[in-house]
């Protein structure tokens, strides 16, 4: 079942859904909440949180940042304070305001953060200030690497050179273009190439399952071992082989089964 909410946070006005699985819901279950890549809204993420939720019996929440899908403000540009305010400010504000609307009691400390790309790094720093039961994390970005920035040159390239356009504007239309120029500009910004979430990393004392595909063309298992190295809670290291930027679409199976292992070993 799929519940569409029109809802209002910082920076605009988004949609969200609100999925339960067909069988009943586990009230200690926990509650499953997706946080799409820098270029993402919830029809990128296909049908992969209704499969988890399926296979877990839990709830699961999915939205679209500020900017990003069909409705809302357009994307604008994005500065120093773009991951805090998303983790900080937005993240909660979804929550509570799904929480009112679909009649239901979201327990931070009964959550799941499901975080792709620049989603893991909303993930890993709202943990770090608010409790969650786990997070899971698909090519999270702690640091910036040289790997990050060319392959955002190389995305510009594909952008200009091929139907790369055409083919994201299916999921943002005319949001398109100030979605990818917001994503690129602050990836290549001089101001960009020092930044990092390290020193926030042992803030987050939760469980975390951390997965990198080792064709990532955004990142290296440099960022695995970061997150490793910096949360204060238990890491699962999860390298995936012969996986580029998108373990839960080119590694579909490996990544579900994995997920749903973490899922069921977390205590309650």
């Amino acid at each position: 079942m799929r519940q569409d909410i029109c809802i209002t946070v910082p920076g605009g006005i988004a949609i969200a859904q609100y999925l339960t699985p067909r069988h009943h819901i586990d009230p200690a279950a926990p509650l499953l909440v997706f946080l799409h890549e820098g270029l993402g809204c919830i029809g990128m993420w296909k049908d992969f949180p209704t499969a988890l939720a399926e296979v877990t019996g839990c709830a699961a929440i999915l939205y679209d940042r500020p900017g990003h899908g069909r409705l809302g403000a357009v994307a604008s540009p994005r500065g120093p304070e773009y991951f805090e305010t998303e983790a900080f400010d937005v993240l909660p504000s979804v929550l509570e305001v799904v929480g009112s609307i679909a009649g239901i009691s979201i327990a931070p400390k009964n959550m799941i953060l499901i975080g792709h790309s620049d989603g893991g790094t909303i993930a890993l720093l709202h943990a770090g200030r608010f409790p969650v039961r786990g997070i899971i994390t698909e090519a999270a970005h702690v640091f910036v690497e040289d790997i990050s920035r060319r392959g955002v040159e190389s995305a510009q390239k594909i952008w200009r050179d091929t139907d790369f356009s055409d083919r994201l504007a299916r999921y943002h239309g005319e949001n398109t273009r100030a979605i990818f120029e917001a994503w690129s500009t602050m990836w290549l910004s001089a101001w960009f190439r020092d930044w990092s979430i390290a020193p926030d990393l042992p803030k987050a004392k939760c469980p975390v399952l951390a997965m990198q595909g080792d064709d990532d063309e955004y990142g290296t298992m440099a960022q695995l071992d970061a997150i490793q190295r910096g949360v204060a809670g238990p890491v699962e290291p999860f390298a995936i082989p012969d996986c580029g930027h998108a373990p839960h679409i080119q590694a579909r199976d490996a990544v579900l089964s994995a997920m749903v292992k973490f899922i069921a070993r977390l205590p309650a």
